[in-house]
């Protein structure tokens, strides 16, 4: 188990929202920080730290009036430590490079690949071809849908706004695992609430066969960690955002680092 740390932009700023609560229109969200430092900033002190592996998320889509702003801001972070973070948010085969040649360890995917509602494999494949299956993280974050009689998770897209067709299951992670080196899932319901994790997700994710999975969503305590690696077989990575104190919560970045590597 490893912990990956995350650089969230939102309007041109480094911030913490409600995952649930963002909307392209108007480009809105509920916040919970917003940083009065920039991306690169946070993108130094993972280097000093010797923490790799994290994930820059661009939360704004590619028509809004802050898109660039956002986008410069990313791109900063990258340049900042290279080869130290990946990135997602509007990544597709044409512009996938822009990020690699700044810096990005990995990009990252949903939307291109989940269009429409379902999967494009001539995209997944594309993408793939494009940057090189050890370049490519698939993002399978999802959200609970009541499907007859009961609550299922199912990928969303285009920043978590819209489901998909395509439930969250074991079989869906070994299938896009032959594309991707690694899985990254957001529990978008429980996302920047910080009261407590999604254990099926977890439990999911914990399947073998498959890639490296990082788990986001809810992390509150020490023990919310602890309940990963045990129920995920030591297997599942995780990231803190809103509960992390650098982000304005309540848990030290440098006490979860020696308690990871306890």
């Amino acid at each position: 188990m490893k912990f990956r740390p995350c650089i969230d932009i939102h309007n041109g700023r480094v911030k913490q929202i409600v995952g649930g609560s963002l909307k392209d229109a108007g480009d809105t969200a509920k916040e919970n920080f917003v940083a009065g430092y920039p991306a690169s900033y946070y993108a130094e002190l993972y280097k000093d730290l010797e923490l790799d592996g994290g994930h820059i998320i661009l939360l704004n889509g590619k028509d809004s009036e802050y898109y660039e702003k956002t986008r410069a801001e990313a791109l900063s972070a990258l340049r900042a430590y290279p080869g130290g973070m990946m990135i997602g948010g509007g990544i597709r085969p044409e512009n996938a490079w822009d990020y690699l040649d700044a810096g990005a360890s990995h990009v990252i995917v949903t939307s291109y690949v989940f269009s429409e509602g379902r999967i494009h494999y001539d995209k997944l494949e594309e993408i793939k071809e494009t940057v090189g299956k050890e370049r490519l993280v698939i993002d399978l974050s999802c959200r609970k849908k009541l499907v007859d009689g009961s609550e299922k998770y199912y990928v969303v897209t285009d920043r978590w706004q819209k489901f998909t067709e395509q439930e969250l299951n074991a079989d869906l992670l070994r299938d896009m695992s032959a594309y991707c080196d690694e899985l990254l899932v957001h529990a978008v319901d429980v996302e920047g609430k910080a009261g407590g994790i999604e254990l099926p997700v977890v439990r999911l994710l914990a399947e073998k066969d498959i890639v490296t999975p990082t788990y986001a969503g809810g992390i509150s305590s020490m023990e919310d960690i602890e309940t990963i690696y045990y129920e995920g077989q030591g297997r599942v990575d995780f990231t803190i955002g809103s509960a992390l104190d650098i982000f304005g919560g309540h848990m030290n970045l440098e006490e979860i680092i020696k308690f990871v590597f306890y």
